[in-house]
């Protein structure tokens, strides 16, 4: 009997308890409804704003990246068993005999330093026959001066 009353009382309590949960959530959905109205246009201009954020992000990343262009150019290369130098070339241009050395030991890869001791010349000297040979294939450095020689049939 006193089982019986004891669980009357928790029946008692469970329902209170439970009608208290109901009214909290009651009012609790009842203030978000009223905070989303209240403040319905701060939102959407929260929302749009983080959306142009994401969009300048993007479109600042698109435009940034830099444009990787390569540029390919056949030259013919010459085998060495039917390669002959081109001498009418040579003289048109104007190249000395020692700046022709300079220019073969510059195409297998000799510094300034190497081509110096090489030819037993002094550095200057060198630097010299380089600037004269820029001038005279109308390059800008090595590498070009070197591209333009072959293409012209003056080195293998």
């Amino acid at each position: 009997m006193k089982s019986l009353k004891l669980a009357k009382s928790y029946q008692r309590i469970l329902l209170y308890g439970m009608v208290l949960a109901v009214l909290v959530f009651f009012l609790k959905w009842i203030q978000w409804n009223f905070l989303i109205i209240d403040h319905a246009i701060d939102i959407y201009i929260g929302i749009i704003a983080l959306l142009f954020l994401v969009l300048g992000v993007w479109v600042a990343n698109q435009l940034g990246k830099p444009k990787i262009v390569t540029i390919e150019r056949k030259i013919p290369v010459p085998t060495a068993d039917t390669f002959s130098v081109d001498e009418d070339t040579i003289k048109q241009l104007g190249i000395s005999k020692r700046e022709y050395e300079v220019l073969q030991l510059l195409a297998d890869g000799r510094s300034n330093a190497e081509v110096a001791a090489e030819l037993f010349i002094s550095l200057s000297t060198v630097k010299t026959h380089v600037s004269n040979l820029f001038h005279k294939l109308d390059v800008k450095s090595r590498t070009q001066a070197i591209g333009k020689a072959k293409e012209l049939r003056i080195i293998p």
